[in-house]
């Protein structure tokens, strides 16, 4: 693991990881949709992650992380853990920085993240996610190769780097003249939501960021509510196989307490819906827990009525299956 300090990332560092990954990680669109902003009685902006390189926001931070390792790092080889588009995000970084990647993956991931991170060349060790621990397995391997761990959510050039999905938002929306009364972002572990609420501050402090998360794992705003970090409760399941991490993570959540409004949380079947417009309507192929900050706003979840919000799609990375399932209106798989 390099050694750099555990310390909040600030504006600075998410601008710089944006110098970073030019070239090798794209700028994605700022979308509107005419019937979104009829339907919701406001003005609607939509940042499609789900069309980034391996098809989520998650390359940024790969990339702005395994760029940084000295020659000798990058040599010994990384490893992550992921349910899938962490897992993808490194694994094409590391394709891209001629660096090997082992990712750690739950044995019941979707079958496309799972390919699709093969397909970039890194090899996968699977898992069962209800009695093995992720962060254990991946340490334990990493010590055994030396090879350098690279967080999900909980380090400064992780969060620096998912933070360029905000400095990219905001200058977007400067530049169509709209004044952001509020953005929601997806949210599992808090990396892109406390490094896009960092660009999005300092850009626009009277901008209001709520965390979207699924029903049962309400662990962020939970520990907004008590003040302290909050485990997700035993047992709880959900569709939204992007956004299921035990807990807040330990850097990413005091960053989202200072920054962040509040919070919304979505169900399955809210989630699933709002894939399926995004599909038919807005012509976007997103996956259950991309689309939850979607969700917030059809189910009125979050009120837009009269305001300008922008909307976070963190992923587009759904079995066809699933997609197929939901948009029949069948019993998903």
């Amino acid at each position: 693991m390099p050694s750099s300090p555990i310390t909040e990332p600030t504006v600075g560092d998410i601008r710089a990881a944006a110098d970073r990954i030019r070239g090798a990680v794209p700028q994605t669109p700022l979308l509107t949709s005419p019937a979104l902003d009829e339907r919701l009685g406001g003005r609607i902006l939509i940042k499609p992650e789900c069309l980034q390189r391996t098809g989520s926001f998650k390359i940024r931070g790969a990339y702005n992380f395994i760029s940084q390792l000295d020659p000798a790092a990058r040599r010994a080889g990384i490893v992550a853990y992921s349910s899938g588009n962490h897992a993808q995000g490194v694994a094409a970084a590391a394709a891209l920085l001629n660096t090997d990647a082992t990712i750690v993956m739950p044995a019941d991931a979707p079958a496309i993240k799972l390919a699709n991170t093969k397909s970039y060349g890194a090899s996968v060790i699977t898992y069962d996610r209800y009695s093995e621990n992720r962060e254990e397995i991946a340490a334990g391997f990493a010590r055994e190769r030396g090879a350098v761990l690279v967080p999900p959510y909980d380090h400064p050039w992780t969060i620096a780097g998912q933070g360029t999905a905000g400095l990219e938002l905001m200058s977007q929306a400067k530049a169509i003249g709209a004044e952001l009364d509020a953005v929601l972002i997806c949210c599992g572990g808090g990396g892109l939501t406390a490094g896009m609420a960092i660009a999005i501050k300092a850009a626009r402090p009277e901008t209001e960021i709520y965390a979207v998360e699924p029903a049962g794992f309400d662990d962020t705003i939970r520990s907004l509510a008590t003040g302290e970090r909050c485990r997700v409760k035993p047992g709880q399941t959900s569709v939204c196989d992007a956004l299921l991490g035990p807990i807040p993570g330990e850097l990413t959540f005091p960053i989202n307490q200072r920054l962040l409004a509040g919070g919304v949380t979505v169900t399955d079947d809210q989630a699933l819906a709002a894939m399926a417009y995004a599909f038919s309507t807005l012509k976007l192929v997103v996956e259950p827990g991309g689309a939850v900050a979607l969700a917030a706003v059809l189910s009125t979840r979050f009120d837009c009525l009269g305001k300008t919000v922008a909307i976070v799609l963190s992923g587009g990375n759904v079995d066809p299956s699933l997609l197929c399932a939901t948009l029949t209106g069948a019993s998903a798989p």
